[in-house]
């Protein structure tokens, strides 16, 4: 597991009577972007939630820092550092932009370095602050989701199709904010828009039925029209 943060040994994931991951085994290195690509339904959002906890593998270990994660909860899979972002956001509609943040923060209070911080990544947040959640716009309900993510300090976030529904204008201001959450966190993004996955991507995994049919680093890929095309039989052009 050397320069590895996460690791997925022969994961299998069954969801009522279904067989969705078939063994996933993928490594995650420690720092920057790793891009999650694959056709629809895949497994890619699978394999998210079952990293976190939310559905239980069958079979195969999850280890994050040398740790065996696969049997925990997720509230305690979040308590080692672990921040999931899911593809309906998770947000709060019925609470302002302040109470969402209050609790994704353990103790309930903010470190005023990281509020500024967030401040100046997403200025919406600062803008909003006592609007209720379910006012915002797509975009800015993204921003708010990403930004419960790190307002404590994670060592790894999930993050599912953030840019799905946005305007490409928006699209563009999120790949700045991910690369510079990308300089103090390692992300696995899972991503169709392969635009904004190219231009945050260090490395690049691709799941197909359920395994993990290519690893390798993200601008091979991208300078290959073919292997996207047998990975992926997919336009990889901005939608």
């Amino acid at each position: 597991m050397s320069g590895a943060i996460l690791r997925l040994d022969d994961v299998h994931t069954d969801i009522a009577q279904y067989h969705i991951l078939h063994g996933v085994s993928l490594d995650i290195p420690e720092g920057g972007v790793h891009v999650l690509l694959g056709r629809n339904g895949a497994g890619k959002t699978t394999t998210l939630r079952t990293i976190m906890g939310l559905w239980r593998a069958r079979k195969g270990a999850i280890v994050f820092r040398h740790h065996d994660i696969s049997a925990l909860h997720a509230s305690d899979i979040a308590r080692l550092g672990i921040a999931y972002v899911p593809e309906n956001m998770g947000i709060f509609g019925g609470l302002t932009v302040e109470e969402n943040l209050r609790l994704a923060s353990a103790t309930g209070r903010f470190d005023k370095d990281r509020l500024d911080r967030i401040f100046d990544l997403f200025p919406a947040i600062e803008q909003f602050w006592d609007k209720a959640a379910w006012a915002l716009s797509g975009g800015q309900k993204q921003m708010l989701a990403i930004s419960r993510a790190i307002i404590e300090p994670r060592q790894l976030i999930l993050i599912d199709e953030p840019t799905k529904g946005l305007a490409p204008a928006i699209i563009g201001n999120m790949i700045a904010t991910f690369r510079e959450i990308g300089r103090e966190t390692t992300i696995l993004l899972v991503e169709q828009n392969f635009l904004f996955a190219k231009s945050l991507g260090r490395g690049v995994s691709v799941v197909d039925d359920g395994r993990i049919v290519h690893n390798g680093a993200m601008a091979d890929l991208a300078a290959d029209e073919k292997l996207q095309g047998e990975l992926l039989s997919l336009s990889m052009e901005l939608q």
